[in-house]
């Protein structure tokens, strides 16, 4: 089973447990990149007007993602992976996922907090992704060790 890790990090917090888990499952790695970067303005969840507080205030928010993975039908199983934002993962996560066939695929979501759980995250996702196995994995500490990361999802 050929395995992708795919993931969106706002900050490089994602992108440093994305890394890991690429590293200990042998994946393959691969950044969701916004068309438009957001700033630390935009990330401003304190200011309702902040470009993230708006995108995630509307649940059909789709931010343009600017990169395709050319070969996603070589990949069987995805590790998804995003800071969670209002309790879910941020919009673009959706964009991603609706511009792909998910069919027969395996989706492992994970997500990095500094106190938020996964929250209803799967259920804002499923929509996005019609006909994966869409797993709800685990909230992961920025400092996570890849020992820690293997006990954690190897249960997927």
């Amino acid at each position: 089973m050929k395995k992708l890790v795919a993931y969106f990090s706002a900050t490089g917090t994602t992108k440093k447990v994305a890394e890991k888990i690429a590293k200990v499952y042998g994946a393959d790695l691969f950044e969701i990149e916004p068309v438009e970067p957001y700033t630390d303005e935009d990330l401003d969840w304190t200011n309702k007007s902040s470009r993230s507080s708006v995108e995630m205030q509307d649940m059909d928010s789709r931010p343009q993602v600017k990169n395709k993975i050319t070969n996603f039908e070589d990949y069987d199983v995805v590790f998804l992976g995003f800071p969670i934002w209002w309790y879910v993962a941020p919009t673009i996560i959706n964009t991603f996922l609706e511009q792909y066939n998910w069919q027969g695929k395996t989706i492992i979501t994970f997500a990095t907090s500094g106190s938020s759980q996964m929250g209803k995250t799967n259920d804002r996702l499923k929509g996005s992704c019609q006909g994966a196995n869409l797993i709800e994995g685990e909230r992961l500490p920025s400092f996570v060790t890849e020992q820690e990361i293997y006990k954690r999802l190897s249960k997927f």
